[in-house]
């Protein structure tokens, strides 16, 4: 089947090069020409493992094809995916379609045979239904349908996600669409993924239902940590505890300085609008978020009573500044709100990422940027852990402890023990000191 993707960011990227590995005939479509040059030839935009890999077995392939031209794209495409930003809309958190409808309208231009018009893109329910109208009136009924396949993929682990799914989900209201999209993701039936054929609102309020969901779980579990340090409980045990029942899991439950990313912190701010608009109380996905913006803030707090309660003149060094491992991305990562607070407390900011460090100094102001971890210790009165890559998690603590000026260390992801941190002024989040 030919198909062709709009947007060539992390999840038009992603979903076309997975779909060309199942064999389908792929052309992304970006109206960056450096970066479609640049994935022509084999270098990637993003950093997610393996993807490097699997686009170039599939453009030499000639199964995957980047280009500027979406009439080009479009020729003989029987579904075309919109997978374009949605970013937060400035001052009501509605989510920004503007990219989307320009997608469609764009599109619309070029349908000439039946066309699956698709939503990759994360929208809000009802934006399928808007989507129709606005093709309604360029071209005849007969020529389109519209469907939602929302996406489910974890940065870092993006390409196991679409190969191998928990489910896929596909919102499409006529047989002939549900045809194409089975006809899609017809490898995946072979292993029998689960797929769910649903209306299209109900795939829409799916995808957002799920992330809202994911995100209370963090923002409960960080709640629950700050009881642990003033009652003197671990909540590393805590999760355990809870998590090895069946009902609720153990995933999600890692305390925290607060969720971040692409996806979590604008949809739940997105459900939230919808909820509003519709007059419907949201009152525990909007507690989430207000947890979550508080949750960053508080954790600068516990930096700076790390150091004695000020930070003033003070050197910091910080591993960690994306909003997870293995990801490059530094969308409303922790960082962005801790960092600069404790700039504004006078603190001075020395700091290492493996993959974050091209985004983050575009991001960070008076900032000093290493490509060494240890080199950014050196005379630091305090080391803080912000994101758990596991090239932090086999630390020389000789050599760490030598090179501080203060054998000072907050893990804010817990990846080590008190036991561990003979020497050390350590502090844990949601475990009491020892």
């Amino acid at each position: 089947m030919k198909i062709a993707v709009i947007g060539t960011g992390y999840v038009g990227l992603v979903s076309g090069t997975c779909f060309s590995e199942f064999g389908h005939e792929v052309t992304c479509v970006d109206k960056d020409p450096k970066k479609i040059e640049a994935l022509n030839n084999d270098i990637m935009p993003i950093y997610e493992p393996g993807l490097d890999t699997l686009v170039s077995k599939n453009r030499t392939g000639g199964r995957l094809h980047f280009t500027t031209d979406l009439k080009d794209a479009m020729r003989g495409a029987e579904a075309v995916f919109i997978a374009v930003g949605t970013p937060s809309r400035r001052g009501d958190g509605h989510a920004d379609l503007q990219y989307v409808f320009a997608a469609v309208d764009e599109a619309a231009d070029y349908i000439d045979s039946y066309t699956v018009v698709v939503t990759k893109s994360t929208v809000p329910v009802g934006t399928g239904a808007r989507i129709r109208e606005r093709l309604a009136a360029k071209l005849d009924e007969s020529l389109f349908d519209v469907a939602s396949n929302p996406e489910f993929l974890r940065e870092g682990a993006a390409i196991e996600d679409f190969m191998r799914p928990n489910r896929v989900v596909c919102g499409a209201d006529s047989d002939r669409a549900q045809e194409v999209l089975r006809e899609l993701y017809r490898p995946l039936y072979l292993n029998e993924t689960p797929v769910l054929f649903t209306s299209r609102e109900t795939a829409e309020v799916i995808k957002y239902a799920a992330n809202a969901f994911l995100a209370t779980k963090i923002s409960f579990i960080n709640e629950m940590a700050d009881l642990c340090e003033k009652v003197g409980a671990d909540v590393q045990q805590v999760a355990r505890g809870i998590g090895l029942d069946s009902r609720i899991g153990s995933k999600f439950l890692h305390a925290g300085p607060g969720y971040g990313g692409s996806c979590f912190p604008k949809d739940t701010r997105a459900l939230v609008s919808t909820a509003d608009e519709h007059q419907v109380p949201m009152r525990i996905v909007r507690s989430v978020v207000e947890v979550n913006e508080e949750r960053k803030r508080a954790m600068a707090d516990k930096i700076i009573r790390a150091c004695g309660g000020a930070v003033d003149g003070k050197k910091i060094a910080i591993l960690g500044l994306t909003f997870k491992p293995n990801t490059d991305d530094m969308r409303e990562s922790p960082s962005l709100d801790i960092i600069p607070a404790l700039q504004k407390a006078g603190a001075s900011i020395a700091a290492h990422d493996p993959k974050g460090m091209e985004e983050a100094a575009e991001m960070f102001e008076n900032i000093t940027l290493s490509e060494d971890p240890y080199d950014i210790m050196a005379d630091a009165d305090a080391l803080v852990i912000l994101t758990e890559w596991n090239q932090f998690r086999a630390l020389d603590m000789a050599r760490v402890k030598s090179l501080l000026k203060t054998p000072t260390l907050v893990d804010l992801r817990n990846i080590y023990a008190n036991a561990d941190m003979t020497g050390f002024t350590y502090v844990g989040v949601g475990r009491a000191p020892e």
